[in-house]
């Protein structure tokens, strides 16, 4: 199918991951609806972290025997599940089961669409399809925040709109990646897949720590800005507009795709400790924002600490798809991205339990200093393994 064919594995894992994110502006309207503690967002944000890792745990490389495409499609009903669970708005258990179909669905997708979007790709364009298959994941979960702010801010029917229109794009996407064809040869039937955990071929170990850490202290910055910075942008700067959190969330998602066009100058071996140097310049303006309760500070920290996220996982992903072989690179992505989603779920638990006995900005503090060490830690190893090879 050519260029075709990529582009439109891309827009289906696009509409996936939007769909994860689409609660992030509306948690101020649900904690007005339902009444639940600063603690519970975070809870409910980590319940999908948790139903990622548990999928890319079980069934992370099923997509190497069973084929791409069927997973695929198994992942967008879930989404579609997950969308229909919050349109019930059943108060608070609906609500956790909604989120959890969510991690459901994006565990079946991340690193199955990575690897399809891939092999889709023409000969010759592996670099753009790496760029093109990071970029519908960010993107898509950038694109979430913005949709369902601007429908919340300016359309009657805030908590249910956006996932009757995710919905429609859903159906789409399936439709589309009904059409596509299966990469996988030999692939078994769906009925035969078994659950293993993520495996790691000897071609991969040498680079999935690195790529694993520079990973964890990325996603960990976005999970922030997905799951606690609504709170602190309405409790210290006084901004409650849907559209304006949406907005602001989706600056870091998209600066991480800014990020990762930088990575084919680079080279995805330099991407990862560059990529963490400029997340913790990041993590350092969130740290001033935090103790000067400065809206363009936090602003910056959302470019600056996306950019950097986007070059560390571009870097990542493409260090580890060209060292796994074919019939490992769908387990080796999902064990990578198992790394990164703990970097979303544990630290905004951290987050949320901190924040009762020493407050939010405290809270965050704490968070900006742990990560900015262990992207620290990334960029030495990275460093010593250099001098050690030279």
């Amino acid at each position: 199918m050519g260029r075709a064919g990529y582009l439109g594995a891309a827009a289906g894992f696009a509409v996936c991951m939007a769909g994860t994110t689409l609660p992030t502006p509306l948690y101020g309207l649900y904690q007005e609806q339902i009444g639940f503690s600063e603690l519970m967002v975070t809870v409910v944000f980590a319940i999908y972290a948790f139903g990622v890792i548990g999928v890319l745990l079980l069934v992370g490389n099923v997509s190497d025997s069973v084929g791409r495409r069927p997973v695929l499609l198994c992942g967008l009903a879930l989404a579609a599940c997950s969308a229909l669970a919050f349109l019930a708005e059943g108060g608070l258990p609906l609500l956790a089961l909604g989120r959890l179909l969510s991690g459901l669905s994006a565990g079946l997708f991340t690193g199955t669409a990575t690897a399809y979007v891939l092999e889709l790709a023409p000969p010759g364009h592996q670099a753009r399809a790496g760029f093109v298959a990071t970029a519908a994941n960010i993107g898509g979960l950038g694109c979430g925040p913005v949709l369902s702010g601007l429908l919340a801010e300016y359309t009657r029917h805030p908590l249910t709109l956006p996932f009757a229109v995710h919905l429609v794009l859903l159906a789409a996407s399936f439709t589309v990646t009904w059409l596509l064809p299966e990469t996988v040869t030999g692939a078994r039937p769906l009925r035969t897949a078994r659950p293993r955990r993520p495996s790691l071929p000897p071609e991969v170990r040498g680079v999935f720590v690195p790529a694993g850490l520079a990973a964890f202290a990325g996603f960990s910055l976005l999970g922030v800005f997905t799951s606690v910075s609504p709170a602190f942008l309405a409790q210290r700067l006084d901004v409650h507009s849907p559209a304006v959190v949406g907005l602001i969330v989706c600056t870091a998602f998209f600066a991480s795709i800014l990020g990762q066009l930088l990575v084919p100058r680079l080279g995805t071996a330099r991407a990862i400790p560059i990529g963490c140097l400029v997340l913790i310049a990041g993590l350092a303006l969130m740290a001033g924002s935090l103790a000067w309760t400065a809206l363009p500070l936090l602003v910056l920290s959302a470019l600056v600490g996306g950019a950097g996220q986007g070059m560390g996982l571009r870097g990542a992903v493409g260090e580890i798809a060209a060292a796994a072989p074919a019939e490992h690179r769908g387990g080796a992505l999902s064990a990578l991205f198992v790394v990164a989603y703990f970097g979303i779920s544990i630290p905004v638990i951290g987050i949320g339990l901190l924040t009762a006995p020493i407050g939010l900005a405290h809270a965050g503090l704490v968070f900006t200093a742990c990560m900015a060490l262990l992207a620290a830690a990334s960029g030495a190893y990275l460093l010593r393994r250099a001098r050690a090879g030279s």
